[in-house]
């Protein structure tokens, strides 16, 4: 493993940090969005299809930000048609030049096998290029709706410190010291079902995605999608249990965040102004969140019990007893090695909204990685650094948003907006929807909790939905075929995230009054811009 190679990757991390402060200025539309509330009311507008109206009459530029931001995730539900494509694209592309060849008499092997067509549409089918590609054509419309220094005052006024912290996270979750520990500690419930596929499969549906309470969600996102990749996918499950499972990790991972006020990124945007303490978020969320862990997983288990039973045939048997399981005996990773991975995990945790100190630990890191390289893996940061592109993607779009979104939270009443927070979740990083949440002054506890409630109960219903999804996806899509399909994933979804959403609203809860109490001089840190 040489550090060299890596070294202008990880600077390409601190970009977004050097560029001249003057640049800096929030454009105009940002500002005007924000005084929107005061022109319609002294207007007397209350329909929300007039706020909309006018928001769009003032300023048409972020109707058509929205419009390019729907055909951005329209464009995810192609991306394994144009995947498909391409592949076909290539293989007709190879025939003709190996024919050519050989008509040619040519054994020499002369020849540019790469197809230019084939390639293009590889790209447009990659999910986590998606969004990065429609900033193109954001930023231009939006040079052609206000110039180019409109155009850098907004991109220097995003907030990327959640993409850099998830590539960083994603890296170091990924290591073989990390993952040797988390697959031990993971494996101390596995032994209660002799290590066979189904109590490696409860055991990492359950126990992983309450770890990202601690390691944050993207961590643990990261250690499930490997450890599942390595005693589950390739197993070769069917595609109904393969979509299943896929959609069962990202909802778990989505309310598995919530014992604490720090580990889920739509508690974070409004555990300071909101004034949630980990006791609180534990007390009033996180029992319901274990709830419908267990009872979802059971569920899914007992549905796939049959498949997981033949798995176990296939597992072959390791330790002979007769039956199979998923022994594995590999080299031991010193004490030392682990321990020292896991203080850089903590460091990075605890410095998440810190991208300089994070991403400084990072450096450290690969310094000590080169030290140790008898004992590490090599680290690949194409997949880390391809779900920073998708989350960069996502919250340049995003922070033009809030002309819609806020409007829509404002209007609505309890249940309706726990069910509008689930379903624009799905549509929008559920971290912005209750960023907007915090913006509206006057709400009232049980609005609080319902819009809190349904940003998490939402998370795993699309690749979009939750910030730490895409690198699921990145880790766990080449077990299907040609991509994984937004359509099957939502479905895989859908009864998980049923069964939360009757957990956090049905479940009784006496507290919500004293948790929600004001804060005075609090403030929320915005996905994008303030």
């Amino acid at each position: 493993m040489k550090i060299a190679p890596l070294i202008p990757s990880v600077l390409l991390l601190l970009l977004p940090f050097t560029a001249v402060a003057a640049d800096a200025h929030a454009p105009g539309f940002i500002t005007e969005m924000a005084g929107f509330p005061a022109l319609e009311e002294a207007r007397g507008l209350t329909d929300i299809w007039e706020k909309l109206a006018f928001r769009a009459e003032q300023q048409p530029f972020l109707l058509a930000a929205t419009v390019i931001f729907i055909l951005a995730i329209c464009h995810t539900f192609f991306a394994v048609p144009i995947t498909r494509l391409s592949h076909k694209i290539r293989h007709d592309h190879e025939a003709a030049i190996r024919r050519e060849r050989a008509s040619k008499g040519d054994t020499t092997g002369a020849g540019d096998l790469v197809s230019f067509k084939a390639t293009m549409l590889h790209f447009l089918g990659e999910v986590e290029a998606i969004f990065g590609i429609w900033v193109l054509a954001l930023l231009g419309a939006m040079f052609a709706f206000h110039d180019l220094a409109t155009v850098k005052g907004y991109i220097m006024g995003v907030n990327f410190t959640e993409p850099l912290f998830v590539v960083v996270i994603m890296a170091l979750a990924s290591t073989r010291p990390i993952l040797r520990f988390a697959e031990a500690c993971l494996g101390f419930f596995a032994r209660f079902g002799r290590q066979s596929p189904a109590a490696w499969w409860l055991s990492i549906m359950i126990v992983a995605p309450l770890l990202g309470s601690l390691i944050t969600e993207p961590g643990a996102m990261t250690i499930a999608a490997m450890l599942l990749a390595k005693k589950f996918y390739q197993l070769k499950p069917s595609p109904a249990f393969a979509y299943a499972t896929l959609g069962l990790l990202f909802v778990n991972i989505s309310v598995g965040g919530v014992l604490t006020n720090f580990a889920a990124p739509p508690v974070l945007m409004v555990a300071e102004k909101w004034g949630l303490t980990t006791l609180e978020m534990l007390t009033h969320y996180g029992d319901k969140a274990v709830v419908s862990i267990l009872v979802s997983s059971g569920l899914c288990f007992a549905c796939f019990r049959k498949e997981l039973a033949a798995m176990r045939g296939r597992a072959g048997d390791h330790d002979g007893d007769g039956a199979g399981d998923l022994i594995q005996e590999e080299r031991r990773v010193p004490v030392f090695i682990t321990l020292t991975h896991l203080a850089f995990m903590a460091w990075t945790v605890a410095f998440s909204h810190y991208p300089p100190l994070f991403i400084g630990g990072f450096l450290f890191f690969l310094a000590f990685s080169q030290a140790t390289a008898h004992h590490q893996t090599r680290i690949n940061l194409r997949g880390p650094i391809l779900v920073g592109f998708f989350l960069g993607g996502l919250v340049i779009h995003g922070g033009l948003q809030g002309w819609w979104l806020a409007p829509i939270i404002s209007s609505l009443g309890e249940w309706p907006l726990f069910l509008g927070s689930t379903i624009l979740t799905s549509f929008n990083d559920n971290a912005a929807i209750t960023f907007l949440a915090s913006q509206v002054d006057g709400l009232s506890p049980q609005l609080k909790y319902a819009v809190l409630a349904g940003a998490v109960s939402g998370g795993g219903l699309t690749v979009i939905a939750n910030a730490p999804n895409p690198a699921g996806q990145a880790l766990l899509g080449r077990f299907f075929g040609e991509g994984v399909s937004p359509l099957k994933l939502a479905l895989g979804a859908l009864i998980p995230t049923i069964i939360v959403a009757l957990c956090m609203m049905f479940m009784p809860d006496r507290g919500v009054d004293k948790m929600f109490a004001p804060v005075e001089n609090a403030s929320a840190t915005p996905p994008s811009h303030p």
